[in-house]
């Protein structure tokens, strides 16, 4: 071993350095944070988030509302149009042949009464939970401006009605400066990949310097080399404070307002899968927006009424504990759909077409082998 390689070798003994600790946890450990008023509970990491229940209100729906809907009529396409939309739909085959949806013969149009209730409740939900950041000697807001505001009373701007929207705020006073609990404050923590020695047995030669009689060529001789990891150094600069010994804790609050949107469309047709009317709009014939909305009455298709009543008192059960209910809004759609029937070389088939957009669904098509 020459005169370099010794001091390289020596320099791996003389790495390792009892004061600097092992890596403790990424998060701070139960009971490494103190309590604040309105926000106890917390055990100090990212899994458990506090939900702090809304302020006790009791909305009641106005059951003096107008929630009789009134029947409509049920729209159908023309030969045209239906033609028109299965020769775009077959244009999106490449296997299909636009020949049959040319040279078909209809045989009948017939118009299908579908109704589509969509209950939405917008919901307002506030949880928080314990975060840090570096300190790098920015300002402190801490328990000495005063008691941090309990979650529903910090102020927010509220978002456009029934848009989906997440914001992060920091709890005013809630911040204080602690030791990083991931290296006591030093700043560094022990490389685990060489226990702090800088160096680590060489994997080529099993640490013994030499390799089928010959010295070793990887550590050249010395069974030992540097530590990739930390570079030789024994220690790492702390991932969780980044080297700057202390963080800034504080509560964070998270304010998600949702619109939460449920689909009810009565099964009346069995060989349309209803699955396919989510990615269509109809008319909305009826509309009822309130803080809370009273279930629809009288409307002819009695499935519609059952609908309403049961999302209804389901959204109510579901958001009223955890959430502030701002504002719900229940529809009526008549959702276009026509079962079209033809022949095409002395067979039956047919297809059908739905929604505003005139979309096309069959589950059998002739000639969907050969392109012309």
């Amino acid at each position: 071993m020459d005169g370099l390689e010794a001091l390289v070798s020596d320099a791996g003994i003389d790495a390792f350095d009892p004061n600097i600790p092992e890596e403790g946890p990424s998060a701070p450990p139960p009971g490494w944070l103190d309590d604040i008023m309105g926000y106890q509970g917390h055990k100090g990491d990212d899994d458990n988030p506090m939900y702090p229940p809304p302020p006790a209100y009791t909305p009641q729906p106005q059951v003096d509302r107008n929630t009789v809907v009134p029947d409509v009529r049920v729209p159908s396409v023309s030969e045209d149009v239906a033609r028109d939309a299965l020769l775009k739909f077959v244009q999106s085959k490449w296997n299909y042949s636009s020949k049959p949806a040319r040279n078909l013969t209809f045989k009948e149009l017939r118009p299908v009464t579908v109704y589509r209730y969509r209950l939405e409740t917008y919901t307002e939900t506030r949880t928080s939970k314990w975060d840090f950041e570096s300190y790098k000697g920015q300002p402190v807001d801490g328990p000495q401006f005063g008691m941090s505001p309990p979650p529903w009373d910090i102020p927010v701007t509220l978002p456009p009605r029934f848009t989906d929207l997440v914001e992060m705020i920091r709890v005013p006073h809630s911040s204080f400066v602690k030791l990083c609990h991931k290296c006591s404050g030093c700043g560094r923590t022990r490389c685990v990949s060489c226990h702090g020695r800088g160096m680590k047995r060489c994997t080529f030669c099993h640490g013994h310097g030499r390799s089928h009689n010959k010295r070793c060529t990887s550590c050249h001789g010395r069974g030992r080399r540097r530590c990739i990891s930390c570079h030789g150094h024994g220690s790492k600069t702390c991932v969780v404070c980044h080297g700057s010994q202390n963080l800034l804790h504080f509560i964070q609050l998270t304010v998600t307002w949702k619109n939460n949107v449920e689909d009810y469309i009565p099964d009346r047709q069995p060989d349309f899968p209803d699955k396919k009317f989510e990615e269509v709009t109809g008319d909305a014939f009826f509309v009822d927006e309130s803080l809370l909305v009273y279930p629809i009455q009288g409307f002819p298709d009695q499935e519609i009424c059952d609908a309403s009543h049961k999302l209804i008192n389901e959204h109510l059960n579901r958001f009223n504990t955890t959430c502030r209910i701002l504002q719900q809004r229940q529809t009526v759609e008549l959702v276009p759909l026509t079962h079209a029937f033809y022949s095409y070389s002395g067979k039956d088939f047919s297809f059908f077409v739905y929604g505003v957009e005139n979309k096309v669904f069959t589950s059998k098509y002739p000639s969907a082998c050969t392109i012309l």
